[in-house]
């Protein structure tokens, strides 16, 4: 219930206002965000990369409603992405993309044709992009989009959410060699029919799925903080005699720093999400809804700033 709450506060214009304004946002932007700016974006890539994690880098903003807005979102990658190959940061950081940042609600070539641009700049500067997955109303246009631009940059990375129930056949699909996928839980509200509802059967349906991903022939990405899971997916590798470098755990800036670097003192790949920009509402809402413990953070915060 209070999962469907705070996502349904995520879409709400009033109750964006409110906590926007209010005095504990700015300590949770902090714990979330690396900051507005790119600057804000670089300097903490370079700390993280400083301190043996890689990086992904996600430019805030969705829901775009117009041309005007996505092509200033483009541009807002082209310059990060400039800025990534000058700093030398390329082989370390790559970039997520929402493709409802760059179009695709308006016009779903529009939204191929600006991520086509993001992913050759992102190849000029020595890195990648990953696909974003969204509302699951977006799954199909985000796939078809996916292979068309796999035509010319097949390192684009996919992203998977477990709490879908066709999750697993998603996986199988994408199982194939040199195929980058991140595998989540999802954040986002869907109906019985199309994903699952409690925690018990979304993790169930996350250890199916990389069960399918360990034993394909891609490079599994999995974004979880769990502790059972990330033991399972240790297993799983071991099972399948992976390398270390052939698999990373991903998890995002501001959430368990302790358990990244634990993973990374033992020798595996592990990147870490980075968003940054102005547009942090309705992401910050949903790091909420995933996981109680955030919601707690954001209450002690108001608690002793207001």
């Amino acid at each position: 219930m209070l999962r469907q709450v705070l996502l349904a506060a995520s879409r709400s214009g009033g109750v964006r206002h409110a906590v926007e304004s209010a005095p504990f946002s700015r300590g949770m932007v902090r714990r979330f965000i690396a900051g507005e700016t790119v600057d804000d974006a670089l300097q903490v890539t370079r700390r993280l990369v400083g301190e043996g994690l890689n990086v992904t880098i996600d430019h805030l903003g969705e829901d775009t409603t117009d041309a005007a807005q996505a092509e200033a979102v483009v541009e807002g990658y082209l310059t990060l992405l400039d800025r990534l190959a000058a700093a030398g940061h390329g082989p370390r950081a790559e970039v997520s993309v929402k493709l409802s940042a760059v179009g695709q609600a308006l016009d779903e070539d529009m939204a191929v044709d600006n991520a086509r641009r993001i992913c050759a700049a992102a190849k000029a500067a020595g890195t990648t992009v990953t696909l974003d997955m969204e509302d699951h109303t977006t799954v199909e246009s985000t796939l078809r989009i996916l292979a068309e631009l796999r035509r010319d940059h097949p390192e684009t990375g996919a992203v998977i959410q477990s709490y879908l129930r066709r999750a697993e056949e998603y996986c199988a699909g994408l199982a194939y060699e040199g195929s980058r996928v991140r595998l989540c839980k999802g954040a986002y509200a869907a109906p019985d029919d199309v994903a699952y509802t409690s925690k018990a059967e979304i993790d169930r349906s996350y250890v199916r799925c990389m069960k399918v991903l360990f034993a394909g022939e891609g490079y599994p990405m999995l974004a979880t903080h769990d502790p059972r899971l990330i033991e399972i997916a240790g297993a799983l590798a071991v099972f399948h005699d992976r390398a270390p470098s052939s698999f990373e755990y991903q998890m995002l800036y501001g959430i368990r720093p302790a358990e990244q670097r634990r993973l990374t003192g033992l020798g595996a790949q592990v990147r870490v999400y980075v968003p940054y920009g102005r547009e942090w509402y309705g992401y910050a809402m949903r790091r909420m809804a995933e996981r109680p413990a955030n919601l707690a953070f954001v209450l002690r915060s108001l608690a002793t700033r207001s």
